[in-house]
């Protein structure tokens, strides 16, 4: 049997020493699913901002550049897929469009992954945890030139300008950031009326393919995943590292690649939870610490996640 072509990802996200959020979030499972993975770490920080205390750097976009420099006078810059998450710089990000674009002109197979991370809803409102000039760099630069897209229900919203009432809002809205460039779109979380009940979170998502005869056929799922009551950090970074890697593994069947997903990421954040609880103690609250996903414990789930979240086509 031929070995599986060697794939590799080039991931730019933030880094913390201690605790799992943006590449420490994402290398893991993506190296325990068979990729070889390059980090650009846009920060590191000692931990995520959750805690009551951070320290650490920023990385600047010249600095990213010089690093891309680097990787490109070895002749080592050839790779399958981009990843990105958090950034809080519109320079910063302009400068992955232009080495997106680079890479894309090497290899016109190479798949763009990107979370659009700018911001959610608490209480059924929302704000943005990111500067607002970000907003127009993501929708005019950074969203054209992605291939897989992962906001939350607010962040589709300020995509699009557009309002999220209705599933069927929601399948539009998904059809106009398909408009814009990308062929898969995956709403993560959404604070739409799951139809299991409100103990539910629905997800929804979008694989539209364009034949060569210019007829597109599109692929329309909702997941609806278990709520854990309590607040991770890290989980949106997860998501796309194993969306990638299970769109990569299931190229044409958005449903089981996010039911793999998140079938995974429950197992994660069950085992987290039950984690965080015995650490804290009977009757108090876990903190950040406590909460912080229990990756290595979870190898096995990552790596073969036992199905226990079906997608329901639409």
């Amino acid at each position: 049997m031929e070995p599986e072509r060697e794939c590799r990802v080039l991931s730019i996200q933030s880094h913390v020493v201690r605790g799992y959020v943006g590449n420490k979030a994402a290398t893991f499972p993506l190296q325990v699913l068979g990729f070889e993975v390059d980090t650009v770490n846009s920060v590191q920080f000692s931990n995520h901002t959750g805690y009551a205390h951070w320290k650490g750097q920023v990385l600047n976009s010249d600095e990213l550049h010089e690093l891309y420099e680097g990787l490109k006078l070895n002749k080592v810059n050839q790779y399958d897929y981009v990843l990105t998450g958090y950034t809080r710089d519109t320079s910063f990000l302009a400068m992955v469009v232009d080495i997106v674009q680079e890479l894309k002109q090497q290899n016109s197979n190479l798949v763009y992954v990107c979370d659009p991370v700018m911001g959610d809803k608490w209480n059924g409102e929302g704000s943005m945890y990111v500067p607002k000039d970000l907003l127009p760099v993501y929708r005019d630069k950074v969203v054209p030139v992605a291939d897989i897209i992962t906001p939350n229900q607010f962040e589709a919203e300020l995509l699009t300008g557009r309002k999220i009432h209705t599933e069927k809002d929601a399948l539009e809205v998904m059809d106009m950031l398909h408009a814009m460039g990308p062929e898969t779109v995956v709403i993560t979380s959404s604070d739409l009326q799951a139809p299991l009940g409100n103990d539910y979170l629905i997800a929804l998502g979008s694989h539209r393919k364009t034949h060569a005869d210019g007829t597109n056929m599109t692929q329309r799922i909702r997941v609806e995943s278990p709520k854990v009551d309590a607040v991770f950090v890290g989980t949106g970074d997860l998501f796309a590292a194993m969306l990638l890697a299970w769109t990569h593994k299931h190229p044409n069947n958005l449903k089981v690649a996010c039911e793999k997903t998140v079938s995974a990421m429950q197992h994660v954040l069950q085992r987290t939870i039950k984690s965080a609880k015995a650490q804290a103690g009977e009757g108090n609250k876990p903190n950040s610490a406590h909460l912080e996903l229990r990756m290595v414990q979870s190898k096995k789930d990552i790596e073969n996640p036992e199905i226990i979240v079906k997608a329901t086509v639409l």
